[in-house]
């Protein structure tokens, strides 16, 4: 196909739309002499008369109407296609891969995804679930969300997040049974719902007051990897849980489990985005960017 003949076409369906060589010379800017030219050509190169002239009308042959019944969806696509692409020259496109744990997937990742996908459909996001510390480049990630305290020092990070609490929780079957914890000391005595991760080593349980830290061994009880089970349990009375307030906070608001030892439980600093120094930023990152930051900014 020589290049001109998609000109050609769009310049015959014009003729016939209009059925008159002066209207669709004054429709294109061009004179009627080039249009006869351009039109003597096109019917050359397919070897059939398109346009039946007479001196006051023109009108597509039998042939002409039915190359036009198949011409003038295809370029109404093609031109949509490309007012469409257009469009998006300014938009972000590309991938942009995280990593993030369970938690700050569903309470700070997702609502600010959700918002990106939505207003830049030119970007793909993929999202890898791990509750463990994750290596971005072995990873071939983007960025990852975590605690500030378990970030490497070549990387650079973003506070995202709002401060957070630990909250250390039983039933009230259980603490009627078994009393009720006044120390961090304490639970050493007591069955303790502690989360494993999947390096294989137990979360440690943190306790801060008026400047004093410490951390203790918990009890013998039950070990999960997964928090939904984890308030299962409590709530069951197996135990006391150390775990994100907000994930029982709905449970402690309606009396399934006791709040003990909220002293010790100080706020401490929230999540982190964090992401190589050395990698260069795209444009679809920074929007990513800037969709957690106004979701923190909404909390």
């Amino acid at each position: 196909m020589r290049p001109s003949l998609l000109g050609d076409l769009e310049i015959f369906r014009i003729i016939a739309a209009e059925g008159s060589f002066t209207r669709a010379a004054k429709r294109l800017g061009v004179t009627q002499s080039a249009l006869s030219q351009t039109l003597k050509r096109l019917e050359e190169d397919i070897g059939i008369r398109l346009l039946a002239r007479t001196t006051r009308s023109v009108s597509p042959t039998h042939a002409g109407a039915r190359l036009l019944t198949k011409l003038s969806p295809a370029l109404d696509e093609l031109t949509n296609e490309i007012e469409l692409l257009a469009s998006l020259r300014d938009e972000p496109i590309g991938t942009v891969r995280v990593s993030a744990g369970k938690h700050a997937a569903d309470t700070i990742l997702w609502p600010a995804l959700s918002s990106l996908i939505r207003q830049h459909p030119g970007i793909d996001v993929e999202v890898s679930v791990e509750n463990d510390f994750v290596d971005l480049i072995a990873g071939r990630f983007d960025a990852g969300i975590r605690l500030g305290e378990r970030l490497e020092n070549d990387m650079v990070a973003l506070p995202i997040g709002l401060q957070m609490r630990v909250a250390v929780v039983a039933a009230p079957s259980y603490l009627s049974q078994h009393g009720t914890p006044k120390q961090p000391s304490e639970l050493s005595q007591h069955a303790c719902i502690s989360f494993r991760n999947r390096s294989g080593e137990l979360s440690p349980w943190d306790f801060e007051k008026d400047g004093r830290s410490l951390t203790v061994k918990p009890g013998r009880g039950p070990i999960f990897n997964d928090s939904d089970l984890m308030v299962a349990a409590a709530a069951e009375g197996y135990g006391v849980a150390y775990i994100l307030e907000d994930i029982v906070s709905r449970q402690i608001a309606s009396g399934a489990l006791v709040r003990v030892l909220e002293e010790w439980c100080e706020p401490f600093a929230g999540y982190y985005l964090y992401y190589p120094s050395r990698r260069q930023q795209t444009s679809a990152f920074t929007h990513f960017k800037n969709a957690l930051r106004d979701v923190v900014s909404l909390s």
